[in-house]
Parts: C-alpha cells; structure tokens; sequence
C-alpha cells in the first residue's frame, strides 16, 4: 500500500507532467508578451552569434556528424547568424520598425484591409517553421499608416519564436498602439510543421486564429471583413 501522504504528491506531479506536455504538444497560448530573460541583452548581437555557433556545433557533434566534411563545417556560424539576423531578428527591439503615421486627409472612414501578407516564423515549443498569410485591417481614427508598414509590423513580431495566439494578439496590440484606435482586427491562417511534420504528421490541416477589436466586433463588420478576404 503507498502511503496517502506519498500518493497525493504522486498525483499531482502527474497532474504538472500533464500539464506540462499539453502545453508543449497543443499550443496553449500563455501570455501577450514574449518570455524574455531580464538580461536578454546583455551580450551584443555578435556575441550571441559567437555563443550559438558554439553550442550548434555541440548539438551536430552529438548527433554523430563529421563537421570536417565542407557542406557541414560552415554550419554552425550559418546557423547562428540565421537565428540573430534572420528568423529570431524581432526578438531585439532596435529591430523594431520605424512607423510613420499620415493624417487622414481624404477623410476615408471605412476598413482598411491589407489581405494575404505571407509570413514565417518558428514554433516556440519545437523550434519548427509556422507559415501562412496575416489579414489585417483598421477603421482610421484620424491617422493612416503607409501599407508596407503593416507588412513590416506582421513580420516583426513573426520573426521570434512563437505561438500563433500570442503573434495574432502582439500584431493587433500595436497596431492599436500606434493608431490610436481600438477598431483594428487580425485574421491568421498558417501551417504548423510541429504538427506535419512530426507527431500527427497531418500535412493538410492550417491553424486560424483572429482577433476582432471595436468596430470589428459587430457582426456585420466581421461579415464584410470576411466577404473581402474571399478569394
């Protein structure tokens, strides 16, 4: 017979186990903010690079690969200055993008939309590709943003490790932030490779995910919204 005592600290770390693999393998969504270390800048771009180039050719060597053969030596520093320049590039601030807002002088006072802005981004659970189109759209308060800018914003917040709850809120969020205005919606439609390309290994199904502020919470916007995004 197991103790009472030593059962209930059995259960309930099966039930923080439990927990724990649902929240690698089903995507909870667990905050607005990317988990970032307080000292998340303390080593310089470069510096990173360094360290991970370090540490990737560790992971290669363990996995048995003879980084003397040309097509894998270069590895680890590609790797590296892919992960700080490239795909993980939105973690750091200073990448942020520049906006410009304009006033609205044509006195436009319906929805914007920019449909089908194609991003990538990584899956912060299994560091795999997520990939799709981004819709977004907004009801000007006063102020307009030139179009690229809305593309660039998507990007900036996919290029970090993520999850696709959290990456349609923090677009949302800025926009809101930067427009003065709570009338901004988001739509997200991607694939996941952690999920076709391993585990279930289901390579049709796509992940949609939305966010309706303002406005775009009465039924007939979110009715219009989506009559624009049809194909």
């Amino acid at each position: 017979m197991i103790p009472e005592k030593d059962l209930k600290i059995f259960k309930v770390n099966q039930m923080i186990n439990d927990f724990n693999t649902q929240v690698g393998d089903d995507h909870l969504y667990t905050g607005l903010e990317t988990p970032m270390k307080k000292d998340a800048f303390k080593l310089s771009d470069k510096e990173k690079k360094k360290r991970i180039s370090v540490l990737f050719e560790e992971i290669m060597e363990v996995l048995g690969l003879d980084l003397t053969n040309d097509s894998l030596k270069g590895t680890p520093n590609r790797v590296a200055k892919m992960y700080v320049d490239e795909i993980f590039s939105g973690l750091n601030p200073a990448n942020k993008p520049k906006i410009t807002l304009f006033d609205n002088n044509y006195q436009y006072n319906q929805m914007l939309v920019e449909k089908n802005i194609s991003f990538h981004s990584n899956c912060e659970h299994h560091f795999v590709p997520i990939f799709g189109k981004a819709h977004v759209a907004y009801i000007s308060a006063g102020k307009v943003i030139g179009l690229s800018k809305l593309n660039r914003i998507v990007h900036y917040y996919a290029s970090r490790p993520q999850v696709q709850e959290r990456l349609t809120n923090q677009i949302a969020e800025e926009l809101k932030h930067i427009l003065g205005t709570e009338d901004v919606a988001v739509i997200i439609d991607a694939k996941h490779l952690c999920v076709s390309s391993r585990g279930i290994k289901d390579e049709s199904s796509t992940t949609i995910t939305s966010y309706y502020g303002g406005k775009f919470g009465a039924p007939e916007k979110i009715a219009e919204l989506q009559n624009y995004l049809k194909d």
